[in-house]
């Protein structure tokens, strides 16, 4: 049985690994270090997906001030991001993300996103884990004297209706199967966390006053 045991132990501990080695790590300065996936780099905020214990997860908000590197997939060989003007993102080595940049080569779709539509389908066909890039242009109407672009509106309340309660109104957000996020105008690359097809559409829990529309550019 002692043997039963330590095969059965030895086999759980196996199966286990690959979920740790393909796990993204982010350093903070403090010395923290937490491992999970890299979610987007908007502006000076990153946003980092916890993995816990059994399976769990939780999204956190840090300032990249307070990051020192990223390791992707458990590489810490060079395939990161240096908040601290490391290797890999932030480098200017072409490899990722500088200020707003994307690396050269990418394929890219354009889709026309109606204000009046709950999604738009973009025909583009993602995988787990995969980092898009996305510039959109435009505005639309959401309502009476209401006129914003991709950001959406300034210091918009929380409305539970909408597809991203916690975000701005009428900003550009993405869905890909069940998981809906938010994009805005920001051109930072986001990770996306399932595999689908990529829809697009408009933060807003009422669209038949709407009109207008973003012109969307997504690179992948």
């Amino acid at each position: 049985m002692a043997s039963i045991g330590r095969w059965l132990m030895t086999t759980t501990l196996v199966v286990g690994m690959p979920l740790t080695l393909v796990a993204d790590t982010l350093y903070l300065r403090n010395g923290q270090r937490i491992q999970g996936d890299l979610v987007s780099v908007r502006g000076n905020t990153i946003e980092f997906q916890e993995r816990r214990g059994f399976g769990s997860t939780r999204t956190i908000r840090v300032d990249r001030d307070e990051v020192d590197r990223i390791d992707f997939d458990g590489n810490n060989s060079g395939n990161n991001w240096g908040g601290n003007g490391g290797s890999g993102w932030g480098s200017g080595n072409g490899n990722g993300w500088e200020g707003g940049g994307r690396p050269s080569g990418m394929r890219e779709r354009q889709a026309t996103v109606s204000a009046t539509r709950d999604w738009t389908d973009t025909g583009v066909q993602l995988r787990a884990g995969q980092t898009i890039y996305v510039e959109a242009s435009g505005q639309v109407r959401w309502g009476r004297d209401r006129r914003d672009g991709p950001a959406g509106e300034k210091n918009s309340p929380f409305n539970q209706a909408r597809p991203l309660p916690n975000r701005a109104g009428a900003a550009l957000i993405g869905r890909i199967g069940g998981d809906v996020f938010f994009i805005g105008d920001e051109r930072g690359p986001i990770r996306v966390r399932n595999s689908g097809r990529l829809e697009l559409g408009v933060n807003d829990d009422f669209l038949d006053d709407n009109s207008g529309s973003f012109r969307v550019t997504v690179f992948y």
